[in-house]
């Protein structure tokens, strides 16, 4: 018996896993370079903006537009810049 759930899918589940994963985002960079915490980021939110939905963010996980311009608002918030949707995510 494998430890990991991946080993687990069939064919047609590990393509939909792979289709919502796009690899690290722009958006980690970024917080890396100003200096900032993920906690940072979510506290500078003035939505409900959860750490969970930040990391998925950061680690390419499918999410909502909604919550990419929620993550862009935070994110723009904190460092005092003005930060494009394209400039922190590389999928739509």
């Amino acid at each position: 018996m494998s430890g990991t759930i991946s080993d687990n899918l069939n064919p047609a589940e590990e393509e939909f896993e792979s289709a919502q994963d796009y690899g690290p985002q722009p958006l980690a960079d970024i917080i890396a370079e100003k200096g900032l915490t993920n906690h940072q980021v979510v506290a500078a939110s003035t939505e409900q903006l959860t750490h969970k939905m930040l990391a998925k963010g950061c680690r390419g996980r499918y999410i909502s537009s909604r919550v990419r311009q929620k993550i862009q608002r935070a994110l723009n918030a904190a460092t005092g810049e003005s930060y494009t949707l394209a400039q922190l995510f590389n999928y739509r």
